[in-house]
């Protein structure tokens, strides 16, 4: 079988060196997903471990991601499924206060929409972390990441709104019982539906 156009913009995306001088562990690219596939996810950008396994989610956040989808790690890598995209696609460096930076800002621009306009069957957009919501979701602005997920049916059926699945959220979900109560169950549901 020969190389689709999405391979190719693949290869090119990993053999990408716009920011190399800005990442403390030099380019690595990770973006996932065929044209078939129905889910989209929109992240942050790698942490160390998937920058050294080339893997998305392959750390203790995607473990928890995959929880709240309701799905193992054999649904979650079937690239024929599930599609993931960072907004930036190589691991940005630390910021000093135990987090990583933000990501890169020329990668989003850049790769975005050539990467979206190759995966026509996406159905369900899940827009995980504030990178992210703040970049695709437009109309009237929320003063927090927590109230545009408050309102994650506002962005149905075509988005879903959702903090990080860091650690760091854990108080966002004892604080917002409406989201293990609520969301989870609907954004379950969709998810099962779509693969």
């Amino acid at each position: 079988m020969g190389k689709t156009a999405l391979d190719n913009l693949y290869a090119e995306i990993r053999a990408c060196r716009l920011c190399a001088p800005h990442l403390p562990l030099g380019p690595r690219p990770v973006v996932r997903g065929t044209a078939s596939a129905r889910l989209l996810i929109i992240s942050q950008a790698p942490g160390t471990k998937v920058h050294e396994t080339g893997l998305s989610f392959n750390d203790r956040s995607g473990d928890r991601l995959r929880q709240w989808l309701g799905i193992d790690r054999t649904v979650f890598y079937d690239e024929t499924r599930v599609a993931i995209v960072g907004m930036g696609f190589c691991y940005p460096g630390r910021d000093g206060k135990g987090g990583d930076l933000p990501p890169r800002p020329e990668c989003a621009p850049r790769w975005h929409a050539p990467v979206l306009r190759l995966l026509p069957k996406i159905e369900l957009t899940l827009l995980i972390g504030s990178y992210a919501i703040e970049y695709y979701l437009a109309g009237p602005k929320r003063r927090s990441m927590a109230e545009t997920v408050a309102a994650w049916r506002d962005f149905l059926p075509r988005s879903l709104p959702l903090p990080h699945p860091s650690w760091r959220t854990m108080m966002f979900e004892q604080r917002n019982p409406w989201f293990e109560a609520e969301l989870l169950p609907e954004l379950r549901r969709r998810v099962k539906a779509l693969i």
